[in-house]
């Protein structure tokens, strides 16, 4: 029924039109589903206009039994009976609180942490749902155990041991320890294990991944592990366990996908929400792809026990230039000499901030009136509320920018005028990465990871400018505003005296600087995939510049965030309201159904009145279950 269409009579109503709704109908499922005009309809829409007197029991059994299942789908809450007798994989996937895809590529969701550090999605492994945090710098999956007694992750959702999950597959007895460790010290311990994982549609039996039994990292909004979207080269699990490459890795070797790729969109608060796209861009965002900036992926050498060619490690490409305002800074990298003098910028959607070596850090600032080192510790400066400078990082021959609005990090509670301000100066890196671009930069960008395929193309990452390059600052009580909104408000007090510059010493480079770096396409997606660079070479396929095929990149739609109802009553008033979507209710670290004391089925008594009251229909209008 199309929003503005007038509602059949109580005659046309056969019952090969029935059936001809219950088509209709079974859309609600799909969240996609929707009309140019973004009109969305219930089932309760369609239901009204069909007169209760004139509609035959078939109608009124299937507009009831849909209805149930759409409010059970909005509370996450689906009775048994219902599953049993409605074979759609789609309702296993709204009971778990995940919307529905279409096949090779689908966008979730994402959202940002109440501690402003970790953007998380929603995935399931088994048939229990988990948010876990989003992380382009590594390549594993973990979740917190239910063994996990440390302070820590209390109160985080587990994956419940006790729980004997069909899926679930053993790895060595349980007895492969798995150590995960992060720059910033924190780490997590536990073993491999396998499990079936969904992104919704997009589904692998048998992913390996760790069920971590310690752990000193702490999350919030019940978010209970990591999600690593890099290369296999980068995973623990996969070093240690057999056919267990990572999860975006295996999708992209065994050709799941559109397309080898994860488009990122990050939103810039708490109460918005970004999407995560496998296999496809946003359409909703990237709506022209022609300006996508690409880059290639740089690749690292060996390590000395590795193999004796490079290959792709970390989502890491070649920083041309840095500008603040007028000013223009050229990198000066680490290790010139390995990295052929290019500076190396790690785009990092776990990291929040903005990190860079000091060499660099401290010629920004000093483009920056009023500027000075405020903490050698942590390299961290202070500068004028403000400014209006902006700052750009060029990448592929564009100058991405960053307004004082995204690159200040708040004012300090001593003196509001005073801001602390991103970048931050880190101590050199033995792996030659200077630059670590993290939520900071990527919440101005629309970003994607394409994964390369052998043999045939490159891995490549695409930035879509979110901001003009030649925007301009936000006025200072404009600025002001956003701060005390956002409770950015940042309680230290500043040094009376000026900070002396850090000195730091140059740890030795890791890599084999025997083995010459050079582009490659092996080990990644599979080759059935037809490249949408016309070829390879650097000159053709990197830096911003090359052939591309912009209309073979797929792009996706996410669901509708508003829905408009419409009602007709008997007299033939149409009635029309606006509302936001449901959103699926997921029960975290829970199989549905299930408690870990007796075992018992949790059925509250809305779903058994449900399910009876459906029992009596049918037999009232002749069917039986």
């Amino acid at each position: 029924m199309e929003c503005g269409r007038a509602a059949p009579s109580a005659r046309q109503v056969t019952l090969e039109n029935e059936f001809e709704i219950a088509g209709r109908l079974s859309g609600l499922f799909d969240r996609r589903q929707y009309a140019d005009s973004l009109c969305y309809e219930y089932p309760f829409a369609v239901a009204s206009s069909l007169p209760l007197s004139t509609m035959s029991p078939f109608t009124f059994v299937l507009v009831f039994l849909l209805a149930v299942l759409d409010v059970a789908w909005a509370v996450g809450n689906v009775p048994h009976i219902l599953q049993d007798h409605v074979r759609r994989q789609v309702l296993q996937n709204a009971a778990n609180g995940i919307p529905a895809s279409t096949n090779g590529s689908t966008i979730v969701s994402i959202s940002l942490a109440k501690d402003l550090q970790t953007y998380y999605a929603l995935l399931s492994v088994g048939n229990i749902s988990f948010r876990v945090g989003l992380d382009t710098a590594s390549s594993d999956l973990w979740l917190f155990s239910s063994n996990c007694a440390s302070s820590a992750c209390k109160s985080s959702p587990k994956y419940p041991l006790s729980y004997d999950s069909p899926s679930f597959v053993s790895v060595n007895g349980n007895a492969t320890t798995f150590n995960v460790s992060y720059a910033d010290t924190s780490m997590a311990s536990g073993f491999i294990a396998m499990e079936r994982v969904n992104f919704t549609n997009l589904s692998l039996s048998n992913q390996a991944f760790g069920l971590m039994n310690s752990s000193n990292i702490t999350f919030v909004d019940q978010v209970s592990g990591i999600m690593g979207l890099s290369f296999a080269r980068l995973s623990t699990i996969n070093s240690l366990a057999s056919n267990a490459a990572p999860f975006f890795t295996q999708l992209a070797q065994q050709g799941k996908l559109d397309y080898p790729l994860i488009g990122v969109s990050l939103p810039r608060n708490t109460s918005t929400t970004g999407s995560l796209a496998l296999g496809a861009v946003d359409s909703s965002v990237v709506t022209n792809v022609t300006n996508i900036v690409w880059n290639q992926v740089v690749p690292f050498r060996p390590f000395g026990s590795e193999s004796n060619t490079s290959s792709y490690l970390q989502w890491a490409i070649h920083l041309s230039n840095i500008s603040v305002g007028t000013s223009i800074i050229t990198p000066q990298p680490t290790y010139p000499q390995p990295n052929a003098n290019a500076s190396i910028a790690l785009l990092d959607v776990g990291t929040a901030g903005i990190y860079g070596p000091y060499q660099d850090v401290s010629r920004i600032f000093s483009a920056i009136d009023s500027s000075r080192l405020v903490d050698s510790s942590t390299g961290t400066w202070a500068i004028p509320c403000d400014t209006n400078e902006t700052m750009s990082f060029t990448f592929g021959g564009y100058n991405f920018t960053l307004l004082p609005s995204d690159y200040l990090i708040g004012p300090v509670s001593a003196d509001p005028t005073i801001c602390l301000s991103w970048p931050r100066a880190l101590p050199p890196s033995s792996d030659g990465i200077d630059w670590q671009l993290g939520s900071t930069f990527l919440r101005t960008v629309y970003s994607i990871f394409s994964y390369g395929i052998t043999s045939k193309e490159l891995p490549m990452i695409g930035l879509y400018p979110l901001t003009p390059a030649n925007a301009t600052a936000l006025p200072e009580a404009s600025l002001s505003s956003l701060f005390s909104s956002l409770s950015l408000t940042v309680a230290t007090a500043l040094p009376n005296s000026l900070v002396a510059a850090p000195i730091y010493s140059t740890p030795s480079y890791i890599f084999n600087t025997s083995v010459p770096t050079s582009v490659l396409a092996t080990n990644l997606a599979t080759s059935t995939y037809a490249p949408l660079f016309s070829a390879m070479d650097a000159a053709a396929a990197g830096e911003g510049s090359g052939k591309f095929n912009f209309s073979a990149l797929p792009q996706a739609t996410p669901s509708p965030t508003q829905t408009t109802l419409v009602l007709t009553d008997k007299s033939g008033m149409v009635y029309t309201t606006t509302s936001v979507a449901a959103t699926p209710n997921a029960v975290l670290g829970e199989p549905y159904g299930w408690t870990s004391g007796a075992g018992a089925v949790r059925t509250s008594i809305t779903a058994i009145a449900l399910a009876s009251g459906l029992v009596c229909l049918l037999q009232w209008s002749g069917m039986s279950l």
